[in-house]
């Protein structure tokens, strides 16, 4: 008869292959040459004998869960290891308790890996302080985000940034085919097969693992040992692509697209904003960002640029997905090929910056409102001259800013698009105000 520990112990998930292939050894990592090669800077850390506290921050799949088990074998350590997405204070606390009791009784030091560290807010991450500057604990933390913004100030400067990239498609290679013979001799894959695989895995060897061992249950349940690009598309539902709607994956393609807009690169532009969809960012976000292009980087070079956004806006939301999606590629192209300026962006924030540190000044008496009998009768506005009743419809030499105020020349137009009539058109006004001014 089976014991309850027998029950319980061949009832036990068995480990996806990820985790069985997790490497052992720094030689055995793929990728991260950058860090990891003779001379380089975490190659050194660990050649030093001296651990340090760090911040590993990469896309998933980059190794930072190996390094920090490695990291742990190579200094003879005590290995704690919590995600911020299931923790809070009181796990962090028993952690510490953990180490402290793990000194005592046997003089080990601990490592403390915490995976997502950006997902800890600030008084979880502050309670990590006292014991890493104590030397209690190595602190090591993972994270998908940007560590200037979602780690602690105190906490970062006491551990240096270790920065990941995602693994290129010769690495993954190298990945996929140690795993074919060594793991699933058996399968036959071919060219094309192998390189859709490449393609879904988007830098994550995790990914490409887990992609394998899906193609290897598939064949095994199918007897299959040949595998062609039809297989995989027959066999896997393709993962959607690396995006993280709240982090920097999802910022730093919006800023390219951009850029590629502001830089008049029509098929650059129409790039990202697809990369953006397949990746699944919010279309009507996509198309805020698209009416803010509009003003700062066209503005009145094209009136019509912040209409068409509008527009698409519109259409997408009466059409939704996928129909709608066109309406904001055809704003993106439209943008991306009309004339730039940033004149009237430049003005406003010139505008606000001055306001901001100047005195509040009063509006000028012929400029006022006069509504009522009393508020004529101290001449508000009897000096003004509308500027119908003027030639050119302009009252030249008029002063429409507050009295004794400095000279200020926020709009500055381009030469490029509507602005350069614009352009014209301001400083024949100019020299009539000068004419004007002679004539007094």
């Amino acid at each position: 008869m089976s014991s309850v520990t027998d029950l319980f112990t061949h009832n036990k998930p068995e480990q996806p292959l990820a985790e069985k292939l997790r490497p052992k050894h720094l030689d055995d990592i793929i990728g991260q040459s950058h860090l990891l090669d003779k001379g380089k800077p975490l190659r050194l850390a660990f050649e030093s004998g001296k651990p340090h506290s760090m911040i590993l921050w990469g896309p998933p799949g980059t190794g930072k869960t190996t390094l920090a088990h490695i990291m742990s074998v190579v200094f003879n350590t005590e290995f704690i290891a919590l995600s911020a997405v299931l923790s809070g204070i009181k796990d962090i606390r028993e952690a510490i308790e953990r180490a402290q009791m793990v000194l005592q009784q046997t003089g080990r030091h601990t490592i403390l890996f915490i995976d997502e560290v950006h997902r800890f807010n600030k008084s979880q991450q502050d309670a990590f302080l006292p014991h890493v500057e104590q030397g209690l604990v190595t602190f090591v933390g993972a994270t998908t985000e940007n560590p200037s913004f979602e780690v602690n100030n105190a906490l970062l400067s006491r551990a240096q940034v270790y920065i990941l990239n995602a693994l290129s498609e010769h690495e993954l290679i190298q990945l996929f085919e140690r795993t074919n013979q060594n793991i699933f001799p058996h399968l036959q894959f071919s060219d094309e097969a192998r390189q859709i695989l490449i393609e879904f895995a988007d830098g994550d060897a995790r990914r490409l693992l887990n992609l394998l061992e899906q193609l290897s249950n598939a064949s095994e349940t199918e007897q299959v040992s040949e595998i062609n690009i039809d297989y995989v598309h027959n066999a896997l539902s393709r993962s959607t692509r690396s995006f993280d709607k709240g982090g920097d994956e999802f910022y730093d393609q919006i800023s390219a697209l951009h850029k590629s807009v502001r830089g008049s690169s029509p098929d650059a532009a129409l790039y990202w904003l697809c990369r953006m969809l397949d990746g699944g960012a919010d279309p009507m976000y996509i198309g805020r960002r698209l009416i803010r292009m509009a003003s700062e980087d066209i503005g009145i070079a094209d009136p019509r640029a912040l209409r068409m956004t509008l527009d698409s806006c519109e259409t997408y939301e009466r059409l939704g997905s996928p129909e709608g999606e066109l309406a904001l590629a055809q704003a993106t192209l439209y943008l991306a090929c009309a004339p730039k300026s940033n004149a009237a962006y430049i003005a406003y924030n010139n505008a606000r910056s001055f306001i901001k540190r100047d005195k509040t000044r009063r509006v000028p008496i012929h400029l006022r409102n006069a509504p009522t009998k009393l508020t004529k009768d101290i001449g508000y506005g009897e000096t003004y001259r509308y500027a119908h009743d003027c030639p050119d419809a302009y009252a030249a030499g008029e002063n429409y800013f507050p009295d004794n105020m400095p000279k200020v020349d926020f709009y500055q137009p381009t030469s490029y698009g509507l602005e350069q009539k614009i352009a014209e058109k301001l400083a024949y006004l100019r020299n009539l105000d000068k004419q004007a001014k002679k004539d007094i």
